[in-house]
């Protein structure tokens, strides 16, 4: 009899729906939309104008997975200052702009690679917007129209009543009418919202009327619990279907943790490969180990790992053996011991108080050997469940 294998498929899960076909733009080297890859953004905390404060983020942020950065400019100081910051960050800034029309011609001249506008809070805007498609147009430098339910146009509000889904996406489409009278069209659009509902219904209608590429998020989502569940309600819901080039999880939390969860939010959908992921039980009544420990050690144990490796840590004989051989390696727990698998066998068992140390080094010799075969790719992260 052939041996079937039951460890990890070979062939990755399909995605769950075609990319909406949208423009490209670049932002930097970072091209977004036109089926490149989703990329995942965050914005530093620092006073732009403190320069030093703020490249020291952007480098945390860099390490943690984030692809492009954006910086406040609400002052003169923090102008001046972006130039310098655009030519030592490791990756694209974009500058965000509101209030002052002046700051945006300043930060296309400091040479971001973008600039994020927001039409609702810069007075007479529309009024600036041939010289600002010119000054973009001559650097090569993107303009996001990204329109907020807090800061909307005044006369939609009236016409709305709300930031209802209508109202955002008029409000963008009508700015972005106005680039394009001028022939500028290296533009990507939000319409962000606090309620996911709205926020998903918005741009759902954008992407209907419009090919330009989507900047997603939930705005002020909150502290870092509640935030991650509406960011990732809202996200699945619309890169399920296909919607969306580029994220930005906005969190009441150090940025670096905005950049994880978007990561895992790309991994969970299939939109990225995943490097490590552990699979653990619940709490459950039948678990004959302390599974929230073992979870906890494992993944204390193996973090920075940079294969794609999946680690199973079961406590219990229901779905222990099932899920461990499912994996490329894992834990079947209980009577105070452990069965170890590696790629779906049984290769020993030990007593529990040898269970992580056993796993970390088996998780060990596994991706040694996926390094020499050359398998390492995705990006970080860690689930448990």
């Amino acid at each position: 009899m052939t041996a079937v294998s039951l460890g990890m498929p070979e062939v990755p899960a399909p995605p769950l729906a075609e990319r909406r076909a949208s423009r490209r733009i670049q932002v930097g080297p970072v091209a977004v939309g036109g089926g490149a890859p989703v990329s995942v953004q965050s914005m530093t905390t620092t006073r732009t104008s403190d320069i030093g404060a703020t490249l020291q983020q952007i480098a945390e942020l860099t390490a943690s997975g984030c692809q492009i950065v954006r910086v406040a400019c609400p002052t003169q100081d923090d102008a001046d200052a972006l130039a310098t910051i655009a030519r030592k960050s490791q990756i694209p800034v974009i500058a965000d702009i509101h209030f002052q029309p002046k700051y945006v011609f300043a930060a296309i001249e400091a040479g971001c690679a973008a600039v994020r506008v927001n039409p609702g809070n810069i007075k007479q805007f529309d009024d600036r917007v041939k010289e600002i498609a010119r000054a973009a147009q001559d650097h090569g430098t993107p303009i996001r129209i990204g329109v907020n339910a807090g800061s909307l146009d005044r006369r939609l509000l009236q016409k709305y009543g709300r930031a209802t889904p209508e109202a955002l996406v008029e409000s963008a489409l009508w700015e972005a009418s106005l680039f394009e009278e001028h022939g500028f069209r290296d533009i990507k659009i939000s319409v962000k919202h606090n309620d996911p509902v709205v926020m998903v219904n918005a741009y759902r209608l954008l992407a209907e009327r419009c090919d330009y590429p989507l900047h997603l998020g939930v705005t002020e989502a909150g502290p870092a619990f509640q935030g991650t569940i509406k960011s990732a309600v809202a996200f699945g819901a619309l890169l399920s279907e296909g919607i969306g080039d580029t994220i930005r999880v906005s969190l009441s939390a150090p940025p670096a943790e905005e950049v994880k969860v978007g990561i895992q939010i790309l991994q969970s959908l299939g939109l990225r490969e995943r490097r490590l992921e552990i699979v653990s039980c619940p709490s459950c009544g039948r678990a004959q180990v302390d599974v929230y420990k073992l979870a906890d050690e494992v993944t204390a144990g193996l973090d920075g790992m940079e294969v794609p490796l999946r680690v199973a840590v079961m406590g219990c004989v229901v779905n222990g053996p099932g899920e461990a051989r499912e994996a490329d390696l894992g834990v079947a727990s209980g009577n105070g011991k452990g069965q170890i698998f590696v790629k779906g066998e049984v290769i020993k068992t030990v007593p529990e108080s040898k269970i992580v140390e056993t796993l970390i080094e088996e998780a060990m010799k596994i991706a040694e050997q996926m390094e020499k075969d050359g398998a390492a790719s995705g990006e970080p992260a860690v689930t448990v469940s």
